[in-house]
């Protein structure tokens, strides 16, 4: 479960491995994709699937707070794109709480 507060947002992004599921408990955030923006109300869910058809932030533009549940597959090893900054996350080994979580991040040439 996520909490964003008034004027916070998760980053845009795409995941190559997961797929991922969004579903809304709380006040009205707005969901970018592909393919525009959109606001979304409680009950309310989209689905993200891999690859860069699946990219999507969620967005709190209201003086309220945001809740929602996000529900994903497991890949591990997983590659997560950032296209707004230019990242590329790597993680491996994170959906093992017996393990230390492998972290990296890649920036993208210029």
């Amino acid at each position: 479960m996520y909490e964003l507060e008034p004027g916070k947002a998760s980053p845009y992004h795409w995941h190559v491995g997961e797929e991922e599921l969004l579903l809304v408990l709380a006040g009205t955030p707005t969901l970018r994709t592909p393919a525009g923006e959109e606001r979304l109300k409680p009950w309310d869910f989209a689905v993200f699937p891999r690859g860069e058809e699946g990219a999507h932030q969620l967005r709190n533009d209201t003086g309220g707070p945001v809740r929602a549940a996000f529900f994903s597959t497991c890949s591990d090893p997983e590659v997560a794109v950032y296209p707004d900054d230019g990242r590329i996350g790597v993680f491996a080994q994170w959906s093992r709480p017996d393990r230390k979580t492998i972290r990296g991040w890649v920036q993208e040439p210029s």
